[in-house]
């Protein structure tokens, strides 16, 4: 190898080397404030609303442990009087799925009033499901309600989107696939800040405004 091909791979692995040391403290950056935030229920000021994050839902209104517990959480904090609003953001991309709704009936079941629920039916994912609740249900103050794995990017989220925001673990057991779900945040909390402070990009879809404020029946589209 000449003088100048080593040059060239030595420029090349301190690149590398910028990059990666570069993307670790972006991720720690966005781990560590948004975790700034993360309270527990009995400390959760009183805020306008919960947003409870999507996952999946089966057609006959079985919910997966992690997004059981996170409606169970955020009914408690309204039975508290913690918040206000529930704001139940998930997938309903298609007819033949439908997590938002199926998080509606469970709560429902567990005491809250239709007229407190809304639904947010384009909550595809974590970065849509916040900017809309700031942008279409007009979201100042909100708890997020999630796994704690994934609290301190959706927080983070949350409050650079313009939303007053604290976090709430819905961890009430252990959950299957735990370690992978917490590996794959890194890319994860990668992305929401590209998207968020680098390519000030948009959710997949946007559509009339539904303010908090209201009444939740109106986002209702099944029974």
């Amino acid at each position: 190898m000449t003088f100048w091909s080593k040059k060239k791979v030595l420029w090349l692995l301190l690149i590398a080397a910028g990059l990666t040391v570069g993307l670790l403290a972006v991720d720690r950056f966005v781990q560590k404030r948004g975790a700034e935030y993360i309270v527990t229920q009995g400390s959760c000021p009183n805020l306008q609303a919960a947003v409870v994050l999507g996952a999946y839902a089966s057609p006959d209104g079985w919910l997966c442990p992690m997004l059981a517990d996170r409606v169970t959480t955020a009914v408690e904090l309204y039975k508290d009087k913690r918040v206000q609003k529930i704001i139940m953001s998930g997938d309903h991309g298609r007819t033949d799925y439908d997590e938002v709704n199926q998080m509606r009936r469970y709560a429902e079941k567990l005491g809250v009033s239709p007229e407190d629920i809304f639904m947010d039916h384009a909550g595809f994912s974590t970065f849509d499901s916040l900017y809309r609740a700031r942008q279409v249900f007009l979201v100042d103050s909100a708890v997020v309600v999630t796994q704690s794995y994934h609290l301190p990017r959706a927080v983070y989220a949350a409050r650079a989107l313009g939303i007053e925001a604290a976090g709430v673990s819905a961890d009430r057991q252990s959950y299957a696939g735990a370690w992978f779900y917490s590996l794959r945040e890194i890319p994860a909390r990668l992305k929401i800040f590209a998207q968020i402070h680098l390519l000030h990009a948009k959710p997949r879809f946007l559509g009339e405004v539904i303010p908090v404020s209201g009444d939740g029946r109106q986002t209702m589209d099944g029974l």
